[in-house]
């Protein structure tokens, strides 16, 4: 039945099986994803997120189409919440059979994930016919096609009805009568099924038995009380005596289901196949989809599909920019900012006050990024971007301005495999690099790599406290320009009366200005001083 390509994911399966051979994926790691924030709000069970990022703009587009028709149509998450642990139980009884059973063969498992994927088709039929007409995305409107020409089909019709004949065979089971010959010593020493029951057995006394004298009658009543099973037997034997009475029901059962399981079999095996293969398709587009709808709800937020840009224009243009993980982690309503790189700046150089926003707007143009080449709506009010072939990020733990040389050591190694790794198509995101050595030292290697990223014309933001490298911007752009390499240009993120407003400018930094700003706050500007001593002397 199953013939027609269906993917929530990918347009196609040549793109589907380039993406599996990663062809065309881009170079963003575990790391990278942790350190922006991604890890914590998007999680996935059944793979990565490294395992879905991409630069085909083709396949992005259906992304997208795939996530909007979820946004106008929750029925579609309810339906596939329904499917997905029908889908997960298959994966474990697919689990379980080969751990009970060597062969793979079992008729009861048979039975029941036959079961499992009529429940299935019939969740996804029912809840994708009544909007069927309205779908959009070719993932939607094919997946929908399929469950809905396959619950109507004569073939499906037949399938239900031996499943349920035999299906209820299999549930009526209660008990098994079990004969067992014994040698002259009354030790067993072979043992067969006698019959299948449909009634459990019940403890009794022999006693009880007698005074009854009703034994035809009452063959479910044991002449002695029922013992848990395995009581004071081996793990082995328990193990073994399992598996005596596993192989006796198949073999019982293995008449009725021999017939027509050769026919249903492949038939059945292959659109399990199909949907266990969604399974993680299936659980990516549902937390795409609880990810967009929490952050469209959160004070002041909005998501939007951003315009896909050529590659050679290496767009990023953002309007009411914001950091998506600050904004799950906060009830007040965000601060959002404009973000664009152009002609006239590559690269940023970014400066301002501890705590100030560097970090966060930083973090959201890659949130942004990476978001994006998932096929998801981005943090902002509108944008346009191109995709990159890598994310490249550098934020250190514990960052101070103490001289510490191993840890000097340790970035400029790291800093100098982020250069090796980078071309014009990629994307870097510095912050606060360096930060564990003397400012002159810092600014003078921070200029040296700044010319070099520039001369490669990656596109990125280096956050840093070092506002004499900010100042020796022209003097790098004169440099890496005889060179052919982008421009870099300032930003400074505000402050203003000591308040830091988290908001990002496209200026030149005033060092002098941030810290008079916070002297004044803190009280301790000279002419501040000079009127608490004149206080103190009176």
């Amino acid at each position: 039945m199953q013939d027609k390509f269906i993917s929530l994911l990918y347009p196609s399966e040549e793109s589907r099986e380039r993406h599996q051979s990663r062809v065309g994926v881009p170079s963003i790691s575990e790391d990278v994803c942790i350190e922006l924030g991604l890890d914590e709000i998007f999680e996935l069970k059944n793979g990565s997120l490294v395992d879905f990022f991409t630069m085909d703009e083709d396949v992005i587009r259906y992304r997208q189409k795939t996530l909007d028709d979820m946004a106008k149509h929750p029925e579609i998450r309810e339906t596939l919440s329904k499917i997905h642990p029908i889908l997960d139980d298959i994966n474990e009884l697919r689990r379980l059979d080969v751990e009970t059973n060597s062969s793979g063969d079992s008729y009861l498992y048979s039975i029941t994930e036959i079961e499992l994927y009529v429940s299935c088709v019939d969740a996804l039929s029912r809840g994708f016919s009544p909007i069927r007409e309205s779908l959009e995305s070719e993932a939607f409107k094919s997946l929908a096609d399929f469950a809905i020409e396959l619950s109507h089909s004569e073939y499906y019709a037949d399938l239900n009805k031996k499943l349920e004949a035999l299906a209820s065979r299999v549930h009526e089971v209660k008990s098994i009568t079990v004969g067992v010959n014994l040698d002259r010593e009354l030790r067993p020493t072979s043992a067969g099924v006698i019959s299948i029951n449909s009634e459990q057995f019940k403890s009794g006394k022999v006693l009880d038995k007698i005074l009854r004298m009703s034994f035809k009658n009452d063959a479910f009543t044991c002449i002695a009380e029922l013992s848990p099973f395995g009581k004071g037997q081996s793990e082995n034997r328990q193990e073994a005596l399992i598996g005596a009475f596993n192989s006796a029901i198949e073999d019982v059962f293995k008449a009725s289901v021999k017939g027509w399981r050769a026919i249903v079999g492949d038939y059945v095996i292959e659109n399990t196949d199909f949907l266990l293969r969604l399974l993680p398709e299936i659980e990516f587009v549902s937390r795409s989809a609880d990810l967009i709808k929490r952050l469209a709800s959160h004070p002041g937020c909005t998501v939007t599909v951003p315009e896909i840009a050529g590659r050679d224009e290496a767009a990023f243009r953002a309007v009411g920019l914001y950091n998506p993980r600050v904004a799950l982690a906060i009830e007040d309503e965000i601060v959002t900012n404009d973000f664009a790189f152009d002609e006239n700046a590559g690269i940023y150089v970014l400066t301002g006050p501890n705590r100030g926003g560097k970090s966060v707007i930083t973090v959201a143009v890659g949130a942004a990024q990476a978001l994006f080449q998932l096929g998801l709506p981005v943090p902002a009010e509108s944008a346009t971007l191109s995709v990159v072939d890598a994310i490249f990020t550098h934020f250190p733990e514990g960052a101070d301005d103490t001289i510490d040389k191993g840890r000097l050591g340790e970035e400029c190694a790291r800093l100098r495999e982020i250069f090796d790794g980078v071309n014009s198509e990629s994307m870097i995101l510095l912050d606060e690099s360096l930060s564990s050595t003397g400012a002159y030292e810092a600014s003078y290697i921070a200029s040296e790599i700044l010319t070099g990223f520039a001369v490669v014309r990656c596109r990125g933001i280096f956050s840093t406290h070092l506002h004499e490298l900010a100042a020796a911007i022209p003097e790098i752009n004169e440099k890496s320009a005889n060179l052919g390499g982008v421009k870099i240009d300032t930003l400074v993120a505000g402050i203003e009366e000591g308040r830091r407003l988290f908001k990002i400018y496209r200026a030149k930094p005033d060092g002098k200005s941030y810290a008079r700003d916070i002297a004044d706050k803190y009280g301790l500007s000279f002419d501040t001083l000079m009127s608490r001593a004149k206080k103190e002397s009176v």
